[in-house]
């Protein structure tokens, strides 16, 4: 893994000894991403194939990450939506969640181009990359606990190959613990909370907490864009000092 070296050192403690559930899958989670036909979760891979039978012009596949290679920020979501990434194969395009996330990026500056909720807009992230938890839809949008530790694998392993990594941030309590998780925290020490942020103890990374830019969340008055808005801005600031104290 490249990057910071007090970082990767991180990771490589906490999850020595840390064995994939599924033995034979080994060489899949030596990488950030799963394959297209990536058998880990059974209900999950189950539901995938049902879908590619009655959606077969969706994607229908594990989402890959979303960004620039050179990110200094991630963003956690959940998972996939049936009819939003898992359709259009990019986190957070084509339903409501990504139409307040990406509005929110390029207003700060961590993208460029415009947001037309298809891949092929031209839309690009600067210094930022986007994934999830889960890189497959799950039926009912849940995923199980089983489905979230085995995909934790993907989570580590992309968190460790980002060179610049100064930020996270994370929507919602389940990619708030999972990320947690994936850098062998504990829970207890590091509570979700809307707006909070969080020092990675041995490293130069930083975890934000949002609550997830659903429909749901901002229908319900949980989430407002200002609400939203005010964590990225948070974040900018942060990496704008982070940037200053490594030229110096």
């Amino acid at each position: 893994m490249g990057g910071d070296s007090r970082f990767n050192g991180v990771l490589d403690r906490r999850n020595r000894g840390s064995a994939p559930p599924r033995l034979e899958a080994l060489p899949a989670m030596e990488c950030a991403e799963p394959s297209r036909d990536c058998p880990l979760c059974p209900r999950l891979a189950a539901f995938r194939e049902s879908n590619r039978t009655s959606f077969p012009d969706f994607f229908n596949a594990p989402v890959p990450s979303f960004g620039d290679a050179e990110a200094q920020l991630l963003i956690v979501g959940l998972a996939p939506g049936l009819r939003g990434a898992n359709r259009t194969g990019r986190p957070f395009t084509g339903d409501y969640a990504g139409q307040l996330l990406y509005s929110t990026l390029l207003k700060f500056g961590l993208a460029s181009g415009e947001y037309l909720e298809t891949p092929a807009d031209g839309l690009r992230l600067q210094r930022c990359m986007i994934t999830n938890a889960v890189r497959c839809v799950p039926p009912a949008n849940k995923p199980e606990p089983s489905e979230i530790n085995i995909c934790r694998h993907f989570l580590t392993q992309r968190i460790g190959v980002l060179p610049k990594l100064r930020a996270i941030v994370v929507l919602g309590r389940i990619a708030h613990d999972s990320t947690l998780r994936a850098l062998g925290l504990k829970l207890a020490a590091f509570p979700f909370r809307h707006g909070a942020s969080h020092a990675v103890p041995g490293s130069p990374v930083r975890l934000f907490d949002s609550y997830h830019c659903s429909r749901y969340n901002t229908n319900t008055g949980m989430l407002t864009p200002s609400m939203f808005e005010t964590v990225f801005k948070t974040v900018r600031t942060y990496l704008e000092i982070s940037n200053n104290s490594d030229v110096d």
